[in-house]
C-alpha cells in the first residue's frame, strides 16, 4: 500500500509517501520559520496562504523523491486537527480533491496520535499493546495503543 500523506496543521506544509505505512520513501517539508520571525510568532492568515503556495510544489517534490505518480497512491492522509483552522482547511481541502480525483480512500489523522504513530517508522518491530504519553504546553495526553 502506498500512502501520501499531507501535514499543514500550522506554519510548515508536508508532504510525505510511505509504502506499508512503515517505509517513508519521501517527505518533503516547507518551513515558514523566517516569514513569521519577524512578527514574534505564527500569524494564521500568512501562514495559510502560504501553504496555499507551498502545496502543489512539495506534493511535485514527494512524488519526484519516491520516483511516483499520483496514479501509484493508495490512499490519501490528511491532519485534520488540532491546528490553525485556514492552515487546516489548506490540507483537508486540497487532500480531499486528490482523493475525489484518484478515486481513493482519505484518512484523516488527528495530528498528535500521528507523532505517536511516527515510533512505528522509527521502531519497525513495535506493537501494541504499549502506552504513550504526549506533553506540551496546552496538554498531557496519555494514550493506551491496544
Amino acid at each position: 500500500m502506498l500512502g501520501l500523506t499531507i501535514e499543514s496543521s500550522c506554519d510548515e506544509t508536508s508532504v510525505a509517501i510511505l509504502k506499508d505505512g512503515r517505509d517513508v520513501l519521501s517527505n518533503i517539508v516547507s518551513t515558514q520559520i523566517d516569514i513569521h520571525k519577524e512578527f514574534g510568532g505564527v500569524v494564521p492568515e500568512i501562514a495559510s496562504r502560504k501553504h496555499l503556495t507551498n502545496i502543489s510544489y512539495v506534493l511535485e517534490e514527494a512524488l519526484k523523491e519516491a520516483k511516483l505518480e499520483l496514479k501509484d497512491i493508495d490512499f490519501i492522509g490528511v491532519t485534520y486537527g488540532p491546528g490553525l483552522i485556514g492552515a487546516l482547511l489548506v490540507g483537508v481541502s486540497y487532500a480531499k480533491s486528490l482523493a475525489y480525483s484518484l478515486d481513493v480512500p482519505i484518512v484523516p489523522t488527528h495530528h498528535i496520535e500521528g507523532h505517536i504513530a511516527a515510533n512505528y517508522i522509527t521502531y519497525k518491530d513495535l506493537k501494541p499493546p504499549f502506552l504513550s504519553l504526549v506533553v506540551s504546553r496546552r496538554s498531557l495526553t496519555y494514550y493506551i495503543c491496544t
